[in-house]
Protein backbone atom coordinates (compact mmCIF):
# COMPACT_ATOMS: atom_id res chain seq x y z
CA UNK A 1 0.00 0.00 0.00
CA UNK A 2 1.26 3.57 -1.01
CA UNK A 3 1.23 6.14 1.48
CA UNK A 4 1.03 9.80 1.17
CA UNK A 5 3.43 12.63 2.41
CA UNK A 6 0.80 13.77 5.30
CA UNK A 7 -0.11 9.94 6.23
CA UNK A 8 3.96 9.59 6.61
CA UNK A 9 4.72 12.92 8.19
CA UNK A 10 1.62 11.54 10.68
CA UNK A 11 3.63 8.21 11.54
CA UNK A 12 6.75 9.90 11.63
CA UNK A 13 5.55 12.05 14.31
CA UNK A 14 3.94 9.39 15.92
CA UNK A 15 6.53 7.65 16.11
CA UNK A 16 9.36 9.87 16.98
CA UNK A 17 7.13 11.32 20.17
CA UNK A 18 6.96 7.72 21.25
CA UNK A 19 10.63 6.83 20.50
CA UNK A 20 11.56 9.98 22.54
CA UNK A 21 9.12 10.57 25.74
CA UNK A 22 11.96 9.49 27.63
CA UNK A 23 13.61 12.80 26.58
CA UNK A 24 10.66 15.19 26.90
CA UNK A 25 10.77 16.15 23.76
CA UNK A 26 7.65 16.18 20.92
CA UNK A 27 7.32 17.11 17.43
CA UNK A 28 4.69 19.35 16.75
CA UNK A 29 4.27 20.40 13.00
CA UNK A 30 2.16 23.41 12.09
CA UNK A 31 4.32 26.31 12.88
CA UNK A 32 4.94 29.01 11.07
CA UNK A 33 8.33 29.05 11.26
CA UNK A 34 10.52 25.67 12.84
CA UNK A 35 11.50 26.50 15.88
CA UNK A 36 13.02 24.41 18.76
CA UNK A 37 11.89 25.49 22.55
CA UNK A 38 13.37 24.13 25.66
CA UNK A 39 11.13 23.26 28.68
CA UNK A 40 11.00 25.63 31.01
CA UNK A 41 8.37 27.59 33.33
CA UNK A 42 5.70 27.78 30.63
CA UNK A 43 6.19 24.50 29.16
CA UNK A 44 7.14 21.21 30.74
CA UNK A 45 8.09 19.65 27.69
CA UNK A 46 10.81 20.69 24.94
CA UNK A 47 9.15 21.50 21.61
CA UNK A 48 10.48 20.74 18.46
CA UNK A 49 8.52 22.58 15.88
CA UNK A 50 8.44 22.47 12.39
CA UNK A 51 6.57 24.45 9.49
CA UNK A 52 3.08 23.87 8.61
CA UNK A 53 2.80 20.34 7.41
CA UNK A 54 5.90 19.59 5.35
CA UNK A 55 7.56 16.11 6.37
CA UNK A 56 10.60 17.64 5.35
CA UNK A 57 10.94 20.25 7.57
CA UNK A 58 9.82 17.35 10.32
CA UNK A 59 13.04 15.87 9.15
CA UNK A 60 15.05 18.64 9.33
CA UNK A 61 13.95 19.70 12.89
CA UNK A 62 14.63 16.11 13.94
CA UNK A 63 18.07 15.99 12.18
CA UNK A 64 19.31 19.08 13.72
CA UNK A 65 17.86 17.61 17.24
CA UNK A 66 19.41 14.89 16.91
CA UNK A 67 22.73 16.36 16.38
CA UNK A 68 22.39 19.14 19.64
CA UNK A 69 24.40 18.51 22.59
CA UNK A 70 23.28 18.55 26.25
CA UNK A 71 23.99 22.36 26.32
CA UNK A 72 22.72 23.23 23.11
CA UNK A 73 19.39 21.45 23.82
CA UNK A 74 19.14 23.94 27.05
CA UNK A 75 18.82 26.80 24.16
CA UNK A 76 16.08 28.24 22.23
CA UNK A 77 16.64 26.45 18.69
CA UNK A 78 19.61 25.20 19.57
CA UNK A 79 21.20 28.56 20.18
CA UNK A 80 21.94 28.38 16.52
CA UNK A 81 22.57 31.83 14.77
CA UNK A 82 20.14 32.48 11.61
CA UNK A 83 20.23 34.72 8.86
CA UNK A 84 17.50 35.22 6.87
CA UNK A 85 17.13 34.57 3.19
CA UNK A 86 19.62 37.40 1.13
CA UNK A 87 22.60 36.30 2.95
CA UNK A 88 25.78 37.69 1.80
CA UNK A 89 28.50 35.19 0.41
CA UNK A 90 30.20 34.74 3.74
CA UNK A 91 27.32 34.44 5.93
CA UNK A 92 26.15 31.90 3.30
CA UNK A 93 29.82 30.05 3.74
CA UNK A 94 28.69 30.21 7.44
CA UNK A 95 25.15 28.78 7.19
CA UNK A 96 26.61 26.12 4.75
CA UNK A 97 29.27 25.20 7.45
CA UNK A 98 26.16 24.74 10.45
CA UNK A 99 24.06 22.61 7.83
CA UNK A 100 26.19 19.63 6.42
CA UNK A 101 25.29 17.47 8.90
CA UNK A 102 21.46 18.37 9.83
CA UNK A 103 21.34 18.09 5.71
CA UNK A 104 23.09 14.82 5.83
CA UNK A 105 20.63 13.29 8.57
CA UNK A 106 17.70 14.82 6.69
CA UNK A 107 18.63 12.66 3.79
CA UNK A 108 19.35 9.52 5.34
CA UNK A 109 16.38 9.98 7.23
CA UNK A 110 14.40 10.74 4.10
CA UNK A 111 16.12 7.62 2.73
CA UNK A 112 14.70 5.34 5.25
CA UNK A 113 11.16 6.64 5.19
CA UNK A 114 11.01 6.62 1.28
CA UNK A 115 10.47 10.48 1.19
CA UNK A 116 12.53 12.54 -1.66
CA UNK A 117 15.19 14.54 -0.35
CA UNK A 118 16.54 17.45 -1.71
CA UNK A 119 19.15 19.60 -0.14
CA UNK A 120 18.68 23.65 0.55
CA UNK A 121 20.67 26.12 0.56
CA UNK A 122 17.71 28.86 1.94
CA UNK A 123 19.17 31.50 0.03
CA UNK A 124 16.54 32.23 -2.82
CA UNK A 125 17.67 36.00 -3.89
CA UNK A 126 21.70 34.85 -4.02
CA UNK A 127 23.05 35.41 -7.67
CA UNK A 128 21.78 32.58 -9.85
CA UNK A 129 25.51 31.66 -11.06
CA UNK A 130 27.00 31.86 -7.59
CA UNK A 131 24.08 29.92 -6.40
CA UNK A 132 24.54 27.21 -9.11
CA UNK A 133 27.91 26.39 -8.22
CA UNK A 134 27.62 26.74 -4.35
CA UNK A 135 24.78 23.94 -4.39
CA UNK A 136 26.60 21.48 -5.85
CA UNK A 137 29.10 22.15 -3.45
CA UNK A 138 27.00 21.93 -0.95
CA UNK A 139 25.58 19.28 -2.05
CA UNK A 140 28.81 17.60 -2.40
CA UNK A 141 29.89 18.67 0.97
CA UNK A 142 26.58 16.57 2.38
CA UNK A 143 26.91 13.54 0.55
CA UNK A 144 30.53 13.19 2.03
CA UNK A 145 29.08 13.67 5.33
CA UNK A 146 26.60 10.63 4.66
CA UNK A 147 29.71 8.65 3.54
CA UNK A 148 31.42 9.18 6.62
CA UNK A 149 28.64 8.46 8.42
CA UNK A 150 28.00 5.02 6.30
CA UNK A 151 31.66 4.39 6.51
CA UNK A 152 32.46 4.46 10.64
CA UNK A 153 28.93 4.18 11.53
CA UNK A 154 29.23 6.46 13.87
CA UNK A 155 25.80 8.16 13.76
CA UNK A 156 24.69 10.69 16.56
CA UNK A 157 22.92 8.08 19.21
CA UNK A 158 19.21 9.71 18.70
CA UNK A 159 20.26 9.60 14.83
CA UNK A 160 21.05 6.11 14.79
CA UNK A 161 17.88 5.29 16.67
CA UNK A 162 15.62 7.06 14.94
CA UNK A 163 16.77 5.62 11.72
CA UNK A 164 16.35 2.23 13.46
CA UNK A 165 12.52 2.61 13.61
CA UNK A 166 11.84 4.32 10.53
CA UNK A 167 13.21 1.99 8.78
CA UNK A 168 11.36 -1.13 9.51
CA UNK A 169 8.09 1.35 9.39
CA UNK A 170 8.52 2.24 6.22
CA UNK A 171 9.86 -0.42 4.60
CA UNK A 172 12.77 1.80 3.42
CA UNK A 173 15.82 1.16 2.21
CA UNK A 174 18.83 1.39 4.06
CA UNK A 175 20.70 4.62 4.53
CA UNK A 176 23.90 3.24 5.30
CA UNK A 177 24.51 2.10 2.25
CA UNK A 178 27.08 4.05 0.56
CA UNK A 179 26.10 3.26 -2.94
CA UNK A 180 23.38 5.91 -2.53
CA UNK A 181 25.42 9.05 -1.69
CA UNK A 182 28.22 7.86 -4.34
CA UNK A 183 26.17 9.29 -7.15
CA UNK A 184 26.23 12.86 -5.83
CA UNK A 185 29.95 13.21 -5.44
CA UNK A 186 32.34 14.45 -8.98
CA UNK A 187 34.20 11.26 -9.00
Amino acid sequence: MQINEQQRLVAISALFNQLFSSHRTYLIGGAKEPLYVPAGESNQFHQLMYRGDYLSSALHEIAHWCIAGPERLLQEDFGYWYQPDGRSASEQRQFETVEVKPQALEWMFSIACGHKFTPSMDNLNAPETASANTANSFKEAVAKQCLTWCDSARLPSRAKQFIEVLVPSFDGADPLNARLYQSTLKL
